[in-house]
């Protein structure tokens, strides 16, 4: 009989491109590949560990898969099963605990494994981690997220992202044009590429040595003139640099679509986080880009309650984002990691004040989205859309300057490019749309 296998990912869109890859692995081997929800012979759980949070969610994925299929292997890898991997044997259920070195040979190990109740670990130093792994979403069609990427040389004194990447590496760059007439072939119509410090792009695996710059890659992409759309992913902004906005300002396939982590703003806490800007680089940033492309959406990362953080720190930061002219707020409540500078600085700021720290931000978020949407009703603008809603009739999409559409269903439209006039904000402050005819794509 065929054997099966699910998975569940959590964390950020690298991972999901990791899991893709391991998927492929196991269909290639024979296997069925099932939905996490259904009964599988092995779970293979792609975790991440970023916050507390993050930790938590494995150990209840972990009880959700014992009472649903007792009798199947557990396989937890991904960044949590580098960085604490002994821990997370101990727990019942886990058959199999991956690290970076061997995260992509997953099929072999789970061959190895004669029965359940003995977790095996297969871990490293993650300093041994030399290779790129290139990998890929393929199965999510209409938009792709493409791992051009990987690790990160950088030392934020919050993050743990290094201890279980390791150090920045990249795919070359013919091979990743390769990989995207590949995805297209497959039906790709927008790929965004990822990585953990995508504005890192160009470091060799082997010797360590810078011989490309994101630069040279997008401009790599832009010259074969694909008839898809392309969006990059997070860029730090000391790697944003003006002739990659001028670039994407000029490009006939770039989104006007930036993500630009800035975790603070307060000078004092960005060089306590060992950031490598200050705020006015940042402002410098965002000014450039409004100037070549008014209507760019503007993504920022912010941090809440990181330790020393004070009520001035946090009226700086608020005040900071308020008058800047961004499209919306990714906000982070600070969760202490082991083996981080962060957790040796203390001044802890307590939960619940970071939290409500969070939930001022996450409003001011709201206001900053629904200004970026406004401004731009009566617009005409591509949607691409993706996935239809049965349960409420409508079909959802993304404008090129990532504004959120909502229409009543047309099959027609999934995985299609749409000339749309942008009239309104419904309930669920989505975009609602009348379509024009011409369909681009």
């Amino acid at each position: 009989m065929q054997k099966t296998v699910a998975f569940h990912t959590l964390g950020c869109k690298l991972n999901f491109t990791d899991t893709s890859a391991i998927a492929k692995q196991f269909v290639e081997a024979g296997y069925n590949r099932m939905a996490f929800e259904q009964v599988a012979d092995v779970y293979v759980v792609n975790t991440c560990s970023v916050t507390e949070n993050a930790d938590k969610e494995c150990k209840s994925i972990i009880n959700k898969i014992q009472r649903q299929a007792p009798e199947a292997l557990v396989v937890i890898t991904g960044c949590y099963a580098q960085l604490k991997p002994h821990y997370i044997a101990e727990i019942p259920g886990v058959d199999l605990v991956i690290g970076a070195n061997a995260k992509f040979n997953i099929v072999e190990h789970v061959k190895n494994i004669t029965q359940k109740g003995n977790a095996q670990v297969q871990a490293c130093d993650i300093d041994t981690v030399e290779n790129f792994v290139a990998a890929q979403s393929d199965d999510e069609r209409t938009r792709v997220f493409l791992k051009v990427q990987d690790g990160c040389n950088y030392t934020c004194s919050f993050c743990t992202i290094p201890l279980a990447r390791g150090h920045s590496r990249s795919d070359e760059i013919e091979n990743i044009i390769a990989r995207i007439k590949t995805s297209i072939k497959k039906g790709a119509k927008e790929i965004v590429l990822a990585g953990v410090n995508t504005g890192d792009f160009g470091i060799d695996p082997q010797t360590k040595k810078r011989t490309h710059t994101l630069l040279d890659l997008l401009q790599a992409i832009e010259n074969e003139n694909f008839d898809i759309r392309f969006r990059t992913s997070s860029i730090e902004p000391n790697l944003l640099t003006d002739e990659i906005i001028e670039l994407i300002a000029t490009s006939n396939v770039f989104m006007p679509h930036f993500h630009i982590p800035l975790q603070s703003g307060s000078d004092k806490m960005l060089k306590s986080m060992r950031r490598r800007y200050l705020t006015d680089l940042y402002t410098a940033r965002v000014s450039h880009i409004r100037k070549l492309i008014p209507h760019a959406c503007i993504g920022v990362d912010v941090i809440t309650g990181f330790a020393g953080e004070d009520e001035t720190d946090f009226i700086d930061t608020y005040n900071y984002l308020h008058q800047l002219d961004i499209s919306c707020l990714h906000v982070f409540t600070y969760s202490e990691r082991a083996e981080t500078h962060a957790i040796t600085l203390g001044n802890v700021v307590p939960m619940h004040i970071r939290k409500a720290r969070t939930q001022k931000l996450r409003m001011l978020s709201h206001q900053k989205q629904m200004q970026h949407y406004a401004q731009h009703i009566g617009d005409n603008r591509p949607v691409l859309f993706e996935s239809g809603n049965k349960r409420n009739a409508t079909i959802e999409g993304f404008t090129d300057n990532y504004i959120k559409v909502s229409h009543a269903f047309d099959h027609s439209f999934i995985n299609t490019i749409v000339d749309c006039n942008l009239v309104g904000i419904n309930e669920n402050n989505d975009m609602t749309v009348t379509i024009q005819q011409t369909i681009l794509v």
